[in-house]
């Protein structure tokens, strides 16, 4: 059985640069604490949404975090040891699910757990293979992650970077947009 997942999410990792079984495209952003990732996707999104096109979001957290508060019933429910709670409001949804140790789900399999959409922005996941924009900053004290990894199509920076990649500057959504909608073969 094992193996057969393993089969399913090589073949998964092969659809990336094509785009998703489903026809979602997928596109992530690569960068340092600090350098602007989640900034810069929150101004992209209007303007994908501006296109037409639903926009689904995976972000990687390198920590514990909580989507529910402390005192509400669900919250309750998941710390009385609930494996899943799943809220429901006329407005949105939401399901949690806690681990309660088992491994962390891989990047295949969060992709799958999504509905269909147009445009999967990831955020994190620095070594998925996907086509990735680098956000950068000098002022984080880190190093460019591009020379290093070969799916960072383009940099998006506050200062001129030494690279042959498309570059843009760090307040340009409008262009950073029109990249990633014609790098996914949207536009």
């Amino acid at each position: 059985m094992r193996s057969a997942i393993v089969d399913r999410r090589a073949e998964v990792s092969l659809d990336y640069r094509d785009g998703f079984h489903s026809g979602m495209k997928i596109f992530g952003f690569a960068g340092w604490s600090g350098s602007g990732k989640t900034t810069l996707i929150e101004k992209l999104i209007p303007l994908f949404v501006a296109h037409g096109l639903k926009v689904s979001l995976v972000k990687h957290a390198h920590h514990a975090f909580d989507v529910d508060q402390p005192g509400k019933d669900s919250y309750r429910h998941r710390h009385a040891g609930a494996s899943e709670v799943l809220v429901s409001s006329s407005r949105r949804w939401a399901l949690v699910h806690e681990l309660r140790g088992a491994p962390e789900p891989g990047f295949a399999e969060l992709i799958e757990r999504l509905s269909p959409c147009d445009l999967v922005l990831i955020e994190g996941f620095k070594r998925e293979r996907v086509p990735k924009l680098e956000v950068y900053r000098a002022a984080t004290g880190e190093p460019l992650l591009h020379p290093q990894d070969r799916d960072i199509v383009a940099i998006a920076s506050d200062q001129q970077v030494d690279t042959r990649l498309p570059q843009f500057d760090l307040d340009d959504a409008p262009r950073i947009a029109d990249f990633v909608l014609r790098h996914t073969g949207i536009r």
